[in-house]
């Protein structure tokens, strides 16, 4: 049978894993997965951990991969202040600690129920700082984790923003100077580099809407801070298609079948 070829161009090789996430099967993780369980086929063979491959080779998947993807989940929780994204530090719990039946919001129209195997490989895809609430993703399907925060990814990610300037607190909008707002939607550099536009636009007096299509560390706060605004509130309410809605502080639920990021 035929194997992996070496191109003409030495550079059209890529590893496999990466193929695969770009193809959309599969992340990078899962996919090593699935070649140590022998699900990957490469022009018919069992592809062998760390190959690499042309574009002109053909990638198969075991079906025994695709039944093991259709049982993971996505959960949407509405995190509070006071936790973390990722993992426990400076002795504050992660946001993966409130998934469990009690806080499983009662209006959610899925048919799942959790249990500890929803809990394995469960991770949030993309950070909701510690004091910030709002919508935070926590999924064990690689697709859904390289949409939302994959290198390629274009992901609108939308915040409402509460802040403060020079102490005015109440009516910021008509303190705050026009062209520094210009600033806040494109002109603004965050660890040397320049960042891509972003919406920005105010939704009450007191109150921000910001549209982001990359996340940096406390990206927001930061622009901010670069402009002299305070934020004294933040809060996610889609990624994507996907809405936060009514679903209440400290509670979740499962991404419907019909729900697409």
């Amino acid at each position: 049978m035929p194997t992996p070829t070496m191109p003409d161009a030495p550079n059209d090789l890529v590893r496999l894993n990466k193929r695969m996430a770009e193809l959309g099967l599969c992340s990078r993780r899962e996919a090593d997965a699935w070649i140590e369980q022998g699900w990957v086929l490469v022009n018919g063979q069992a592809a062998p951990m760390g190959v690499k491959v042309s574009p002109t080779d053909r990638v198969e998947i075991d079906p025994r991969a695709k039944g093991h993807q259709s049982t993971q989940v996505t959960i949407l929780l509405h995190k509070p202040m006071g936790y973390v994204s990722g993992q426990a530090e400076d002795g504050h719990e992660p946001a993966i600690t409130l998934i469990h039946g009690r806080n499983h919001w009662r209006e959610d129209t899925s048919k799942n129920r959790i249990q500890p195997s929803q809990l394995r490989g469960l991770a949030p895809a993309g950070r909701l700082d510690i004091d910030s609430v709002g919508l935070l993703v926590l999924t064990q399907d690689g697709r859904v984790a390289r949409q939302l925060i994959g290198e390629d990814s274009h992901m609108e990610k939308e915040y409402l923003v509460r802040v403060t300037y020079q102490g005015e607190a109440l009516n910021v909008q008509k303190v705050f100077p026009r062209e520094l707002l210009a600033r806040l939607r494109h002109g603004l550099s965050l660890d040397g580099k320049p960042l891509k536009p972003a919406q920005v636009e105010w939704q009450n007096p007191e109150q921000l809407r910001f549209v982001l299509i990359e996340g940096k560390k406390r990206q927001i706060r930061r622009m901010c801070e670069q402009v002299g605004l305070l934020v004294v509130g933040l809060k996610r309410i889609r990624m994507g298609r996907v809405v936060l809605g009514n679903l209440p502080v400290g509670q979740w639920r499962y991404l419907g079948a019909h729900e697409r990021f």
